[in-house]
């Protein structure tokens, strides 16, 4: 298959340069909110309950990342991936990086700051999976269409589920997508610094949050 249509691998490298960018800007932006805001009670046990409950969901992001990216990594250009995670939802790494976001934002014991974080990326990886859509419909054209027919975009279809015996492991690929996955779990020493920070009087609380 060619790729001489709308939308060039050029492109869609552009997309992904940006997209991280944006993301970066927008969790900053977060970050800063989450300085200047604290839960309503303090660290309440709905608050430490959260807070755990988003360690696991991080956990669960990590490993599951990893787990698509056996299955993906390398090929997204060269074929269409339709086994294992991808034989149910056609962005299941999108889907655990959400899952991801709101573990990372719950390390603040906010569901309202945990929800920004899923908003967010929800947001930005919704524009970038339109680019790459348009290329792998130009790509790929029938194929991906039966893909496309068959399979969700996010929410899994576990009745769809497909599998096979063997896959091909590029051990690059996965150690890139782990390495990516483990960042996250630098939200949970951010944000207990934060609410140090707030109990010692270096930063001053200006807002309550659910």
């Amino acid at each position: 298959m060619t790729t001489s249509g709308s939308v060039r691998p050029l492109d869609l490298r552009r997309v992904q340069l940006i997209r991280k960018a944006v993301l970066l800007v927008a969790i900053l932006s977060v970050v800063a909110l989450a300085a200047i805001t604290q839960s309503i009670g303090g660290e309440t046990e709905w608050h430490e309950g959260l807070e755990t409950f988003g360690m696991a969901a991080i956990i669960i992001c990590i490993v599951g990342r990893a787990w698509c990216s056996l299955y993906i990594g390398g090929r997204k250009k060269a074929e269409i991936v339709d086994r294992g995670p991808y034989s149910v939802s056609r962005n299941p790494l999108y889907v655990f990086s959400f899952l991801g976001a709101f573990g990372m934002g719950a390390q603040t014991g906010s569901a309202t700051i945990a929800g920004l974080f899923v908003l967010i990326a929800v947001l930005v990886f919704a524009a970038t999976v339109k680019r790459e859509e348009a290329w792998l419909a130009d790509a790929f054209g029938p194929t991906y269409a039966a893909y496309v027919a068959r399979t969700p975009r996010f929410w899994p279809n576990f009745s769809m589920w497909r599998d096979q015996e063997i896959i091909e492991v590029r051990p690059r690929f996965f150690l890139t997508t782990l390495r990516d996955g483990l960042v996250m779990l630098l939200a949970l020493p951010l944000f207990e610094s934060l609410e140090h920070f707030q109990q010692i009087g270096w930063l001053r609380v200006l807002l309550n949050l659910p």
